[in-house]
């Protein structure tokens, strides 16, 4: 799963539509072992992995973007 992440990253990036850096966010990346790996083989090809640090990356992390989201909308009437 990890180097099919890397030759996914280095086709968009071939193709002008990524910057390098990568946001590894989703249920999937609560494997420990899948971030690992994927940090690992990113890394030295210069993309820029951004992980997760005080929201988890699962529904938690969405559901409090949706919050969010609701306040802004909510305050701009």
């Amino acid at each position: 799963m990890a180097g099919l992440l890397l030759d996914l990253t280095a086709q968009l990036r071939a193709a002008g539509l990524t910057t390098g850096r990568l946001g590894l966010s989703g249920g999937v990346f609560q494997n420990a072992l899948l971030v690992e790996l994927a940090v690992a083989r990113l890394q030295p090809n210069g993309h820029e992995p951004l992980l997760h640090h005080q929201v988890p990356a699962n529904d938690g992390g969405l559901a409090l973007g949706q919050a969010v989201l609701g306040r802004r909308q909510v305050e701009a009437g």
